[in-house]
């Protein structure tokens, strides 16, 4: 397993990319409504959402392997 894939931003896909800048979005929100005394329970739902959404891609970029990509590049002549 290359789990530098999971925590190096140069080696995350899209998917992990976008749940990151949306938990980190949604954790700003929360605090900033915080700040204003208002508690909202539906960001709770939120963070699960990204973390589902996060995990997806940590999978998705586990399960991929670059040598896997080459079949498809080179053309055999037989």
């Amino acid at each position: 397993m290359e789990w530098y894939k999971i925590y190096n931003p140069k080696a995350m896909n899209s998917f992990q990319f976008v749940a990151i800048t949306g938990i980190v979005m949604s954790a700003l929100a929360h605090l900033l409504l915080h700040l204003w005394g208002k508690e909202v329970d539906s960001f709770n739902y939120l963070y699960v959402c990204w973390g589902v959404l996060f995990v997806f891609g940590s999978i998705q970029n586990l399960r991929h392997n670059p040598e896997e990509d080459d079949h498809h590049h080179h053309h055999h002549h037989h």
